[in-house]
């Protein structure tokens, strides 16, 4: 079982996507909402270059910058 973790917002159509994916596939995984979270921003500026981009999906500790549904289904299959 792989450890997921979903950087997000809930106004942000493709982090929508990645979660139902997700759900779809019965995978367990865990939803950090950026909004007001400074943490977690400061995580997803670290790992994205001074940028603020999401979804990004921390995957047994190895990020994933908004891969898309097909990205996913290639980290997931």
């Amino acid at each position: 079982m792989k450890d997921v973790k979903v950087y997000g917002a809930d106004w942000c159509s493709d982090c929508v996507t990645a979660k139902k994916f997700l759900n779809s596939k019965n995978i367990d995984f865990e939803y950090i909402d950026i909004t007001d979270n400074d943490t977690a921003i400061a995580f997803i500026e670290k790992v994205n270059d001074g940028k603020r981009i999401i979804p990004t999906l921390l995957i047994d500790g190895k990020t994933y910058t908004n891969p898309g549904i097909a990205g996913l289904i290639k980290l997931f299959k």
